[in-house]
């Protein structure tokens, strides 16, 4: 069930007998949860788990929350934002500019529902983007755009995308 307890109340299951993800950080979080609800009186629940994940190819292609086809197969809709290592300083420097961040966001809102990232270090990046949905951090103004990235770094990635959602909450008063 949502706390991981098989159809007898006093046993439970983690890793892959337990979930699609079948990844060793669930696998992990699992046994926490379980110990959690088991021994300590926690109420964790399995649909509450913000789940990235990774590819190790060259680049790296890490994954965290929806993809825009899963939002519109549901009948949602996005505003997605792009942000290109062909642009993006450090990426030069490093000669890997294939690849990109790429955040989809509630239409309207600033609601961050999914992130994929192509890059190398994709792993360790996408974690930011973990965070912020885990917790509700929105992408723009209120959130990850008022965030300053390192610069020069592949992060400035989350960055770019988060200042073109900011970019939408502006308006600019004319003096009279």
């Amino acid at each position: 069930d949502d706390f991981l307890r098989t159809s007898n109340k006093n046993v439970f299951a983690v890793g892959d007998v337990a979930s699609k993800y079948q990844f060793t950080h669930v696998a992990g979080t699992h046994a926490q949860m379980v110990v959690e609800n088991a021994l300590m009186g926690g109420k964790k629940r399995v649909s509450d788990m913000v789940i990235p994940w990774c590819t190790f190819t060259e680049p790296e292609v890490a994954h965290v929350g929806q993809y825009e086809r899963d939002v519109v197969e549901s009948g949602g809709e996005v505003d997605t934002y792009t942000s290109s290592f062909q642009h993006n300083d450090r990426a030069i420097l490093e000669g890997a500019t294939e690849g990109f961040v790429r955040i989809h966001c509630k239409k309207g809102t600033e609601e961050i529902l999914g992130a994929t990232i192509v890059a190398p270090a994709a792993g360790e990046m996408i974690s930011e983007l973990t965070v912020a949905m885990q917790f509700k951090v929105p992408l723009g103004a209120m959130g990850l755009g008022s965030v300053i990235h390192s610069y020069p770094t592949m992060a400035d990635g989350v960055g770019g995308c988060a200042f073109q959602c900011k970019m939408k909450s502006w308006t600019r008063e004319l003096p009279d």
